[in-house]
């Protein structure tokens, strides 16, 4: 797949992050994560993100990573694309960024760096370090200390032909208006606020109409009745579906810092799929909060 390519692929369609399997011993479990996959991969995603941040980047070892890529290339071959995550400090996001080339991904989101704040130099330097790295398309994540100016984003596009996406986790309007207004189709633009279904309205009205769901890994017919819905302008349901299940959701994942990704493992357990326990730092949800979660996902007709 050419950067081009994986450009058309994030133009349209909804996207997902899968969650990452671990065992009770939290270690990566294989055999689970490609049944995952094989169970996501017909509900029709147009791309599944291999080690994103719903599958716990930043809790993986050098070592495993690979892995995790090559399971997930195998599985999905001939049925879904994969773009891997990669990120962290530039070395080694220029490794997992090569790793992932070399599984057979079809691209990479080059998630924040770590820990550090950083200049607008900075940031493009990381980036395009990265990009010249490999040959395959690259998407920049906007989120946390990873936040690109306009001018930034526009002088990478210009500088780096494979840097072919643009993902806002921010939510700065002003910024994200000035970046589609800039590059225009120069660029793929995705949505990834979490949870991106209640942004999913407001982002296509700026110019970003595709998103990533990661709810899609326990309700995927919901996820993709939803995505329909914006794709379609149908605010009866988008307005019906955030008021019985989306809003009751947040307010279960508001109740912890790093419950994004764990009520996402807990609802999948709860719907028969279970991806293991979170790694630390993250906690998974308290008892009532689990129960909170099966009460609201048995309303839904998935």
């Amino acid at each position: 797949m050419t950067p081009q390519d994986l450009k058309d692929v994030m133009s349209s369609g909804l996207l997902s992050f899968p969650l990452t399997d671990f065992d009770a011993n939290g270690d990566f479990n294989a055999r689970g994560y490609a049944a995952r996959l094989e169970w996501l991969a017909p509900y029709g995603a147009s791309a599944l993100f291999a080690a994103g941040g719903t599958g716990e980047f930043f809790s993986l070892t050098a070592s495993e990573y690979p892995a995790i890529i090559q399971t997930a290339v195998a599985t999905c071959q001939g049925k879904v694309p994969i773009i891997a995550g990669a990120g962290g400090p530039t070395r080694f996001a220029i490794e997992c960024a090569q790793a992932a080339e070399k599984a057979g991904a079809h691209g990479i989101l080059l998630l924040p760096h770590y820990l550090t704040e950083a200049s607008q130099e900075g940031l493009a330097a990381h980036v395009e370090a990265v990009c010249r790295s490999v040959k395959f398309g690259v998407i920049i994540y906007n989120r946390g200390i990873s936040r690109f100016a306009p001018e930034t984003v526009a002088r990478l596009a210009e500088r780096n032909p494979n840097l072919v996406g643009y993902k806002d986790g921010v939510g700065n309007i002003e910024a994200q208006s000035a970046i589609y207004l800039t590059l225009g189709d120069r660029l793929a633009y995705l949505g990834g606020l979490p949870t991106a279904e209640v942004y999913a309205a407001a982002y296509k009205a700026l110019g970003t109409p595709v998103y990533s769901s990661a709810v899609f890994n326990f309700i995927p017919r919901t996820a993709m009745r939803f995505y329909e819905a914006v794709k379609n302008d149908d605010m009866a349901t988008q307005h019906q579906l955030l008021k019985d299940f989306f809003i009751p959701y947040l307010n279960i994942r508001n109740r912890g810092e790093g419950y994004a990704v764990s009520i996402v493992k807990a609802g999948a357990k709860i719907v028969g799929h279970d991806a293991g326990p979170v790694r630390a730092p993250l906690s998974d949800l308290k008892p009532a909060e689990y129960e909170a979660l099966a009460q609201l996902i048995a309303t839904l007709d998935e």
